[in-house]
């Protein structure tokens, strides 16, 4: 007979618990990005559409003695609150290459060519349209971005007819796809470096990582030092968000002490509690309790790494708090009739056709070669049209997709930029980086909705998988295959 435990949960337990679990689920982080992205564009396009765009350019200053940062709040969101985001996915990133999905070459091999084939080739058909318009070409790594949260909740509708495996491989991708996006943000959106704040930056990641090679396991340490970090890498023209992955990458994996040990050594310090237990009715824990309880939380300290409490801790706020916030302050996208009636250029096809062709083509035939190729084989429940339809929600690029976007069309003069073909709407155009933005963005919209009706509507055709464990219950760093 199953023990319960002894103690009588008020509502506000039951609901705090719920929460707990509501908050691991990243179809939910998904249906808040699709509320959000809603409401901006909405607001965007109404009669208080002056009120939006005031508002996401309301200048936020931040005084430190004589240092001075004013900016308006969008840049504050994505480069501050977005460092949280990117310190998110390094962790994530670092859990799967240590002792996760990543972890070992048979695990890693087809994923890593699936998320490899679903970059390139989105790129190469952005590249084969806009090859000849330099302006646009800036924002040739678009189409090549996944957005997991998007791709989850479309899993989570389909349900069960989706096998744990196919989550754990499509992750993933993601994470590799993350790793992508990552590299080119650093190497290819950086205009100009400032050395010494660069240098400064790396000097405390090293301090960082020398703190953790010697057992430092104090994380309020590692936050203070990362907003260090954050703030040199900011100053040196490399953008912030790299920050957040640099420091991730230091946070400790391992634990002090393995779970056989920790197992019997709280066994033996609950001997030690009820060895002090009286014949009464004790409601107050004794001294010699007292240091017990000391020690056992001390051994859950031990038993879990930094890494983890870290990722629990911060994932509920880049779920509820980040990311909708991002979509809220980038989203809004005022569609006026010259913005549709360039709806059909090649930059907007480009994205539109490498997000919703390219990436599920590349996830496919990468998968194919690999497979033929006996690097390794499909995980387990998996068929073809799961592939399919796993590459076809990888064309959910949002999140990433319109930060590059970001970073590709941020500041600089008009653009003096030719659309050509029969589809196009005019022969001449001077653009300025704004309107290619906002091309962009509606094209991401557009193309991230399609995968997922076109993604949600293969899988759920699919042949049924019943799985042991209802994996959408599971925070993302247990979901196991």
């Amino acid at each position: 007979m199953k023990r319960q435990a002894p103690i009588q949960r008020s509502p506000v337990d039951r609901i705090s618990y719920r929460f707990r679990q509501f908050a691991h689920i990243e179809g939910v982080s998904g249906m808040l990005l699709v509320g959000a992205t809603l409401l901006a564009l909405v607001w965007a396009n109404s009669p208080w559409s002056a009120s939006y765009f005031a508002l996401i350019h309301l200048p936020i200053r931040l005084d430190v003695g004589n240092f001075t940062l004013n900016e308006p709040l969008v840049l504050w969101i994505n480069d501050a609150l977005m460092a949280v985001f990117f310190f998110v996915v390094g962790l994530e990133l670092k859990r799967e290459i240590l002792i996760g999905e990543l972890s070992s070459f048979r695990k890693a091999i087809l994923p890593a060519l699936a998320a490899v084939g679903g970059m390139v080739f989105p790129v190469f058909i952005f590249w084969s349209l806009n090859r000849t318009h330099p302006a646009a070409l800036e924002g040739w790594a678009i189409p090549m971005a996944t957005d997991i949260a998007f791709a989850v909740g479309v899993l989570s509708l389909v349900g069960r007819r989706v096998p744990l495996s196919l989550v754990v491989f499509l992750t993933a991708l993601a994470i590799v796809d993350d790793i992508g996006a990552i590299l080119v943000i650093a190497m290819v959106y950086t205009e100009q470096i400032h050395w010494t704040m660069l240098l400064i930056g790396l000097a405390l990641v090293g301090v960082l990582a020398l703190y953790a090679r010697l057992g430092g396991r104090w994380v309020i340490l590692y936050l203070a030092l990362g907003g260090g970090v954050w703030l040199a890498i900011f100053l040196s023209g490399v953008h912030a968000t790299i920050a957040g992955v640099l420091v991730a990458l230091t946070i400790p994996v391992r634990t002090k002490m393995d779970v056989r040990d920790f197992s019997d050594w709280i066994h033996h310090l609950l001997d030690r509690f009820d060895a002090d237990i009286g014949d009464e009715d004790q409601m107050i824990p004794t001294r010699a309790q007292r240091a017990v309880l000391t020690e056992i939380s001390q051994a859950v300290e031990l038993v879990d790494s930094p890494l983890h409490r870290l990722e629990h801790l911060l994932h509920p706020w880049v779920a509820f708090l980040v990311m909708p916030a991002f979509a809220l302050a980038n989203a809004g996208v005022f569609v006026n009739s010259s913005l549709l009636r360039a709806l059909f250029s090649p930059l907007t096809l480009g994205i539109f056709l490498g997000l919703v062709v390219g990436k599920p083509l590349g996830v496919l035939l990468a998968t194919w070669v690999g497979v033929r190729l006996k690097l390794g084989k499909l995980p387990e429940g998996v068929v073809w049209r799961h592939i399919l339809g796993a590459g076809v929600l990888a064309g959910m690029g949002f999140t990433m997709s319109i930060f590059i976007t970001t970073l590709a069309f941020s500041e600089g003069g008009g653009h003096v930029y030719r659309w050509g073909g029969k589809l196009a709407s005019a022969v001449w155009a001077t653009v300025d980086p704004a309107t290619m933005a906002d091309l962009s963005k509606l094209a991401i919209l557009i193309a991230s909705t399609v995968a997922g009706v076109v993604g949600y509507l293969l899988l759920r055709r699919a042949p049924t998988s019943v799985a042991d464990e209802d994996w959408l219950a599971m925070p993302p760093s247990d979901r196991k295959s």
